[in-house]
């Protein structure tokens, strides 16, 4: 789930932030090359997960209709493009040395030019974040920004995230906005539009409120501060400051503020309730309600008291609207939305109400009365007022089978935000822990029909990135991802069906596959309990659980066999250890500390290599012992990665280090016993390999570098002789330093890690596809081809069926179709390892790029689940494009 986010982010920093923060100024080598920056114009596009992370913040613009953004904890932000019902990304310019700035803690859109759209950016209000906060203002919706930086961080990761929105733009005098602050930073206005900034000297409270006093990190003890700024649009003339402004503040007992003179003095709205924290105050101006949604806790994960009041705004009255008695909350409230087509219609979401699932709330008369979207026919029973549709997104099914009252997909998590549109009652978003689900036919709600759940996510992609591999057949990709486990992509441009299972990790910190038998996969990573290592024989496709060594606590990193043959493991908790197999049994390795990040050659498979603390060690015995090289000058931290070359033994590549010390790009070419560091390279935090260029006779190696005093993500087609940027300003996506692999199999194609901006590939001009979409297949000859169709699985209704292609020719296939017609009429639900379509009963599947070469005796496979009714016969002829094929 999403309890994992806090852990994901700041382990991905402890492990290479911390340690190796970009610095602003380091020491360049003499011998510097000289970059061209973005000499290679790519394009950059999202291997498809469509969403995997949390979404705190969604705001419509109240004057122009289908404007809609939406803000992450640490993904950045986006803006709604209606034309393709999805999201397109605004903050990838932001830079390596500011990447805090990809935290998100409140959006604004400005109601009076629509055009504008301000961002208060910020990660972490501690030390792990270097930067102070900043508020970004753009006035063409978010294509190019301005800063105005603070004298004080922001949280976008912090806890109360979920608040707010802390950042207003007055509706009548548009060049005022006010912004609520942590850290006992008080509340803050600007009037010049966002350009500069000033402590509002007047408002009398900076928040009381701390998560955990005791924390030392100063992650949980820090003051949550202003959480949210309401206008109330009817008190204020056009061009003229609006009068009348509420404040929220992070105070039990005393959570709310009005200003009455337009931001001038403030006092204690009289009357309030306490006990709790006003996490939402939404204005329904027409009837002159303000509503408030109350927690006893920050969240957003945690809250186990909550309450709904309504504020009469002219006669002062406070109203507790709660649907449930307080007795009967387990849970705290904070999404909160008002209907202004209808403001009489407001509803609200028990945001941490985690088991069985979240609940909303709606009410038709300003919260007189209530219904839920969901209520226990008899226990654990449950009768819904939705359905939910999340084909789109399959995996957010979590291959969970849950037992009643559980369900799945769950209608949510942490679900502190929530909007009506303004132009369209029927249309609600709301963000969880994983996904923006949404609605367009909400009002079937108050007609006692069932209205439609599905994501509304496609183009947000907010997942952090641990690890990458891109094996030299089967999938072109498969991630190590943060709380959402990873995924074997067969397709860049499709959702998978599902993440790794068997185990269902909640973060994978590292995977790795055998060279010379890519088949064989290896992953591991993080569990509340169970098995933290998991192995697959089918590339990816299918896993089953390991063994865990005494002592294991978490994932650490992995190394498989170049022949799969063996496999040694460094988990958290536990000094590294080797097996042979698949992990029935694990013995320690001598001779290398606890914690060492490990590989493996990708020719010999009994050598292993490992890294701790400026050493570097080599095992040649299957990883049994390790030895620790001589070889000097290495980075003295551990914020170090490292990677062999395929298909050259003992050739290592090692990029890391800190400004404070040695930081680069080494190469050995003896297995590690020497290195040399590359004099052209400043700073180096990852090491990837790709497909040689076109007569080069070496890998390309690609990187996340500082090269010539620029940042950026870099190629070399020479052995790392010469660099050249393949990205630009516009593409930096913050911090890069995770993870990096080119694709063996196409020429220039490029995954880079983001820390909560997805997996981002990129491919230079005739790269090909761009996507690993389908090619026009090349007819082989007649009786080339024989068929294997084997249905592996069949229950009541639905079945799973694999499907073997093989090349029986004498002449290469590049690319195929191979048809066929169901005898009764079944129907393909997921397709995997190949695209497909159907037409009644007859069927198309067609390869992907990456699998669309088959060389004569070789074979392709693909499998697919489907549904039927009656009987399930399987087909007696299949073709490849025009011509039979022999059905073995």
């Amino acid at each position: 789930m999403r309890r994992a986010r806090i852990l994901t982010a700041v382990l991905a920093l402890a492990a290479g932030l911390l340690a190796g923060t970009p610095p602003a100024v380091a020491a360049s080598t003499p011998e510097a090359a000289t970059t061209a920056v973005a000499a290679d114009t790519y394009t950059w596009k999202n291997a498809r997960v469509d969403g995997g992370g949390f979404v705190p913040g969604i705001v419509f613009n109240r004057s122009e209709k289908n404007l809609a953004y939406a803000r992450t904890d640490i993904g950045g932000a986006y803006r709604w493009v209606q034309a393709s019902k999805s999201w397109t990304p605004l903050l990838d310019s932001v830079g390596w040395n500011e990447w805090g700035h990809t935290g998100v803690v409140s959006l604004a859109s400005d109601a009076v030019d629509p055009d504008k759209v301000y961002a208060a950016v910020g990660t972490y209000t501690n030390s792990w974040d270097p930067t102070n906060g900043a508020v970004l203002r753009s006035a063409d919706r978010g294509a190019s920004w301005r800063k105005a930086d603070l004298p004080f961080k922001l949280g976008g990761n912090m806890p109360g995230r979920g608040m707010g929105e802390r950042l207003a733009v007055d509706p009548n005098r548009n060049s005022v906005l006010y912004l609520g602050a942590p850290s006992g930073k008080g509340l803050w206005r600007s009037t010049d539009s966002g350009a500069s900034w000033s402590q509002v000297t007047a408002f009398p409270n900076v928040g009381t409120y701390v998560q955990d006093p005791t924390d030392t990190s100063g992650y949980a003890s820090d003051n949550q501060g202003i959480v949210w700024v309401t206008f109330d649009e009817s008190t204020g003339i056009s061009k003229s400051p609006t009068q009348t402004i509420y404040v929220g503040v992070a105070d039990k007992d005393n959570a709310v503020y009005r200003s009455t003179d337009g931001g001038a003095t403030w006092s204690r709205l009289a009357g309030q309730p306490t006990g709790y924290l006003a996490h939402k105050g939404v204005l329904d101006a027409a009837n002159g309600y303000l509503y408030l949604a109350y927690s006893d806790k920050g969240g957003p994960y945690d809250g186990g008291k909550g309450r709904l009041w309504r504020y009469a705004t002219r006669t002062g009255t406070w109203t507790d609207i709660s649907p449930v008695a307080e007795a009967d909350t387990y849970y705290g409230f904070s999404g909160l939305t008002v209907d202004r087509q209808h403001p009489g219609t407001v509803m609200a979401t028990a945001y941490s109400s985690w088991w069985p699932d979240t609940q909303i709330f709606r009410s038709t008369d300003s919260g007189g009365t209530w219904t839920k979207a969901w209520d226990y026919t008899s226990y654990p029973n449950r009768s819904n007022r939705y359905t939910t549709d999340v084909s789109s997104v399959p995996w957010l099914t979590f291959g969970a089978t849950p037992s009643p009252p559980e369900q799945t997909p769950k209608l949510g998590w942490m679900t502190e935000a929530l909007e009506i549109d303004p132009f369209d009652s029927a249309r609600m978003m709301y963000g969880t822990g994983a996904t923006i689900y949404g609605t367009k036919n909400l009002t079937d709600w108050d007609g006692g029909t069932q209205f439609t759940v599905k994501p509304m996510v496609q183009g947000l992609e907010e997942t952090a990135v641990n690890d990458l591999a891109s094996p030299p057949s089967g999938a072109p990709l498969l991630s190590a991802l943060g709380d959402i486990g990873g995924f074997r992509h067969t397709d860049l441009t499709k959702v998978p069906s599902m993440m790794y299972t068997s185990p269902n990790l909640t973060t994978t910190t590292s995977l790795d596959y055998a060279e010379s038998n890519p088949d064989t996969v290896v992953r591991v990573g993080d569990l509340d309990s169970g098995p933290h290592i998991g192995f697959s024989t089918d590339n990816g496709a299918n896993w089953f659980s390991g063994s865990d060594p005494s002592g294991v606590t978490g994932g650490g990193t992995v190394a498989a066999a170049a022949d799969g043959s063996r496999f040694v493991w460094s988990p958290a908790g536990a000094g590294v250890q080797y097996t042979t197999g698949f992990g029935t049994s694990w013995s320690a390795s001598s001779g290398i500390p606890a914690g060492a990040v490990v590989e493996s050659d990708r020719v010999d498979p009994k050598t292993f290599y490992g890294f701790k603390s400026g050493k570097f060690y080599v095992s040649s015995d299957g990883g049994a012992t390790f030895t620790a090289s001589s070889a000097a000058g290495l980075p003295s931290g551990d914020s170090v990665r490292f990677k062999a070359l395929p298909g050259t033994e003992g050739d290592v590549w090692l990029a890391g280090g800190a400004s404070d010390g040695a930081y680069g790009l080494w190469h050995s070419t003896d297995g590690g016993a020497t290195f040399t560091k590359l004099s052209n390279i400043e700073q180096a935090d990852t090491i990837g390999f790709g497909k040689a260029a076109p007569g080069a006779s070496y890998q390309t190696l690609f990187t996340s570098a500082k090269i010539g005093g620029v940042r950026g993500i870099f190629r070399s087609t020479d052995e790392g002789a010469t660099w050249t940027r393949i990205n630009d300003d516009a593409h930096q996506w913050g911090w890069t330093g995770g993870a990096i692999t080119g694709d063996p199999r196409i020429y220039g194609r490029v995954y880079v890690s983001t820390n909560g901006r997805g997996i981002v590939y990129g491919d230079s001009p005739g790269t090909g596809d761009g996507g690993g979409g389908g090619t026009d297949p090349t007819p082989p000859p007649t009786g080339a081809c024989t068929v294997n169709y084997r249905i592996t699985n069949q229950w009541s209704g639905g079945f799973q069926a694999d499907v073997s292609l093989a090349n029986t020719g004498s002449a290469a296939w590049h690319g195929w179709t191979l048809g066929w017609t169901f005898p009764d009429g079944q129907k393909i639900t997921q397709l995997w390892n190949a695209d497909h379509s159907q037409s009644g009963a007859a069927v198309t599947a067609k390869n992907l790029t990456w699998n669309a070469n088959v060389a004569p005796g070789s074979s392709v496979s693909f499998g697919f689940t489907g549904s039927w009714t009656g009987a399930n016969t399987k087909p007696a002829a299949f073709k490849l494009g025009s011509e039979s094929c022999a059905v073995s």
